[in-house]
């Protein structure tokens, strides 16, 4: 066993002790990659400068094997390197340290990733060393508040292009050098090596680039346009906010294949699914996601790169800001003007769930005891709950004593790292105002307030969280939130509503007059329509009943997706009727202007909404219909036509229908069978039993790519045949081998209404094999894969209780713990659900 096998995370107090000990002032990393296409390993070389004071540390070394290690030129024996440890005995003052060692390649998503394309069979690596995955590239002392500069080398082959943090320039054949960059945290530290295509251009002084693989080339040339636009107006709004210019040189985005993100933030070369570049056509909807997401990593050049935080618990000052920043400047500097509606419909129900489940924990001070745990907690509550707060805190304080916070906050704390307590400092200085309280009341409180109409007595209802304060020196209250929102109520006004502002402070407000006459009298109240607060504001059943009467199509954007989150916070709470709320639903989609709306709302109902009804099969047929309303309506060509479409395959039920489309013949005017909507019709058609496994082979060979790959991997999963589900099966105890990318997809598939028979044989395997799975992959995948097989279709309270028991084993993995909590929120909310609806239906429906 190599010494870095069974790695022990780091923890915070082990944090605290080395950063007092040591000075990093460079790493020099010398790769050998010229084997990348045929070796599982390569040879790395780090040469550290530091400082440090007289006493024993360590060394982050999770290698295959070591060949020598000296310090000062003196050889050091290796023989206590353990569990990614070398153990260090330091004298006081300067050291060079220099490690050789043979590290993996990985195909994970993280440390060195290595991908083969299928389409031309050409091997492509990059860099994710995020959030403890360093250690597998080179040697490091892997914590955030250790940065240091770092220099490149890279010896690959001849033809490869290799990109870095830093300019990268071909110094000899195959070998390239990078400059040394400005102090980066080891997480951020990335190389991108490969036959990549690249595209450059310059803006405002920068110079900018683009890479993706050889095969992705067209596509991305294609649609270029719209990349350099965002990113060109991006940087200038950036620029405009911070008043600091972009510190890390160049500026190159990497379109990387098997990527477990959306994108990674390091300095100068960011790194993004290649998914992103689209093959295939796609909504508006995600196209802004994509705008949302650049602007996002762009916001993390100075929020997370050029001030980083000190340890994993306040990872919201990386992730919340850039969650707040990337949709206000794609929003106000872009096309995209409809940003925060989108952000509504994409992410604020992530967060609104993740929120009230037993793992909910504060924006801040989460108290991650090491960075394991701080993985875990990297979640929807640290993107969109804390991107929620900062947009109120912006409207609190004006743009001068926000942004002017933030300014004073990253001059202070240039390249290096700052806390909490240095940002609220920072804007308490430029508002004047103390944000003690607030801070408090939002950052260091678990889950939301819940706020209501309550119409008999003319008010809205503030209903507390029942979760203490984390803050241990806080001796006022956590409850209280003062909220800022409005209430809206139909009216003779543009878009058929009227809303009026309400200063939420204490448990009972009074409502504003019209509101509490409409109220009164029965019609629909919406709360909180311009998603102002974070709260939950789930509507009551009268609103959902009337909402088909009263939400036109020219109603506000961010009115209806605000409304079609509460709606679905309503129903995850418990407090809405499925059957009720599918009648909303279905009543509304088929009239739906937006395509985010018809993907996203319409992608939950086809999850999770048609499952929890007394009827799963009726609901689904009605959704079958509402889409295929949407359908008949929508201009040809357009997204909302290819967002309704999307809809009608999941739904269908019928092979007739889908024969023909997926030969490309009687398709709606304007569709096109591209690569993405055929494999989506060979999953439904696959799940139907009206393809085999020899024509999804086919389908694959005959156009290999990563789509091909991933599309093949979810149909095979999804066909009603055990042996099909067994071979997915395999792949998630390991027992083949199966990328990132894939074994999601196997997940994804796996589990089918109707097919409950074929696979209740693995609803009690999952419990008995996911401990294992922990011995076969780590990190996010090993995360991922928890949560893309949990058996979600099964609703009793037989498998709740298999999750419950293994929750209750203290030996189980913490990076497994987390996923089987929340999915088991998610079941226990489901059977309960399920049961009452059976019940208010009179019993279990026919089969």
């Amino acid at each position: 066993m190599s010494g870095g096998a069974g790695r022990r995370s780091l923890r915070h107090d082990e944090a605290r002790e080395r950063a007092a000990l040591l000075r990093v002032d460079g790493y020099a990393v010398r790769l050998d990659l010229t084997g990348a296409e045929a070796e599982p390993t390569f040879a790395s070389r780090t040469t550290i400068r530091l400082h440090s004071g007289r006493g024993t540390t360590f060394l982050d070394l999770a290698a295959v094997a070591v060949a020598g290690v000296t310090l000062d030129g003196r050889p050091l024996a290796t023989d206590r390197w353990r569990e990614g440890r070398l153990p260090l005995e330091l004298d006081e003052g300067e050291h060079e340290l220099v490690v050789d060692a043979t590290m993996p390649y990985r195909t994970d998503g993280e440390g060195l990733h290595r991908a083969v394309d299928p389409t031309d069979g050409r091997t492509y690596l990059y860099a994710m060393s995020f959030l403890d995955a360093a250690p597998t590239i080179f040697a490091c002392f892997d914590q955030p508040d250790l940065k240091a500069p770092v220099t490149l080398e890279v010896h690959a082959p001849a033809s490869w292009t290799v990109l870095a943090n830093g300019r990268t320039r071909e110094v000899d054949p195959g070998v390239w050098r990078a400059v040394e960059t400005p102090p980066v945290p080891t997480y951020a530290v990335t190389l991108v090596a490969g036959p990549y295509h690249l595209v450059r251009d310059h803006h405002d002084g920068i110079d900018l680039g683009w890479a993706c693989r050889t095969s992705l080339a067209r596509h991305l040339d294609e649609d270029l346009d719209d990349l350099v636009t965002v990113t060109r107006q991006s940087f200038d709004e950036l620029h405009r906010l911070f008043g600091i210019r972009y510190p890390f040189g160049d500026y190159w985005q990497a379109f990387v294949p098997e990527f477990n993100a959306g994108a990674m933030e390091n300095p100068g070369c960011v790194t993004f699914r290649d998914q992103l570049v689209f093959t295939s056509r796609v909504t508006r909807s995600q196209r802004i996601t994509r705008a949302t997401t650049i602007a996002h990593e762009m916001a993390h050049q100075w929020f997370g790169d050029l001030v980083t935080m000190r340890w994993w618990d306040d990872l919201w000052l990386n992730e919340s800001f850039a969650e707040y920043l990337g949709t206000l400047v794609v929003g106000s500097a872009t096309q995209y003007a409809d940003a925060q509606a989108q952000d509504v419909h994409a992410r604020r129900n992530w967060g609104l769930a993740a929120d009230q489940r037993p793992s909910t924990h504060p924006v801040a001070g989460t108290g991650a005891v090491d960075a394991a745990a701080a993985l875990a907690d990297f979640d929807g509550i640290s993107y969109t709950k804390g991107g929620a707060i900062l947009r109120q805190l912006h409207a609190l304080l004006g743009d001068e004593g926000f942004f002017g916070g933030v300014r004073a906050h990253l001059e202070a704390h240039r390249y290096g790292n700052a806390t909490m307590a240095d940002l609220v400092s920072a804007w308490e200085a430029a508002s004047g105002r103390d944000l003690d309280v607030w801070g408090r009341s939002w950052l260091r409180t678990a889950d939301l307030d819940r706020i209501h109409v309550d119409r008999g007595a003319g008010e809205l209802v503030r209903t507390p969280p029942a979760v203490p304060s984390t803050d241990a020196s806080s001796t006022a209250p956590a409850t209280g939130r003062t909220h800022a929102l409005s209430v809206a109520v139909r009216a003779d006004a543009p878009g058929g509503w009227q809303a009026y502002a309400v200063r939420v402070e204490a448990d009972r407000t009074p409502l504003p007059g019209p509101v509490a006459a409409a109220a009164a009298a029965g019609s629909p109240v919406l709360v909180d329509p311009a998603a102002q607060t974070w709260a939950d504001t789930a509507p009551d059943a009268a609103t959902v009943a009337a909402l088909p009467d009263h939400v036109r199509a020219d109603a506000d954007p961010l009115l209806r997706a605000t409304t079609w989150s509460a709606i679905r916070q309503g129903v995850h709470a418990g407090r809405l009727e499925p059957d009720v709320v599918l009648a909303t639903v279905v009543a509304l989609l088929a009239d739906e202007p937006s395509d985010a709306a018809l993907e996203r709302v319409g992608g939950w109902a086809v999850a999770r909404l048609r499952h929890l009804c007394a009827d799963p099969d009726d609901a689904t047929r009605r959704l079958h219909g509402a889409f295929r309303s949407a359908l008949d309506a929508a201009a040809p060509g357009s997204t909302r036509q290819l967002a309704a479409l999307w809809g009608v395959v999941g739904t269908a039920s019928d092979p007739l229908l889908l024969h023909p489309w997926v030969d490309g013949r009687e398709l709606p005017p304007g569709v096109v069978l591209d690569p993405d909507l055929r494999w989506r019709l060979l999953t439904a058609a696959a799940a139907l039993d009206a393809v085999g496994q020899d024509d999804l082979d086919r389908a694959r060979d005959a156009a290999p790519s990563t789509t091909a790959t991933a599309g093949h991997a979810r149909a095979s999963a999804a066909r009603p045949d055990r042996r099909a589900k067994d071979a997915a099966w395999e792949a998630f105890v390991g027992g083949r081998p199966a990328s990132n990318d894939e074994l999601e997809a196997l997940g994804s598939g796996l589990w089918q209404r109707g097919q409950e028979m074929l696979t209740a044989h693995l609803v009690e395997r999952y419990f008995t094999d996911l401990p294992g799975t922990a011995t076969v992959r780590r990190g996010w995948t090993l995360t991922r894969a928890a949560e893309a097989f949990f058996p979600r279709l099964a609703l009793d309270d037989a498998t709740l209780g298999r999750a419950e028991s293994l929750l209750a084993d203290p030996g189980l993995d913490p990076l497994l713990r987390r996923p089987l909590v929340d999915q088991t929120d998610e079941l226990r909310r489901g059977v309960r659900a399920l049961s009452a609806s059976r019940g208010r239906s009179g019993g279990a429906p026919a089969g």
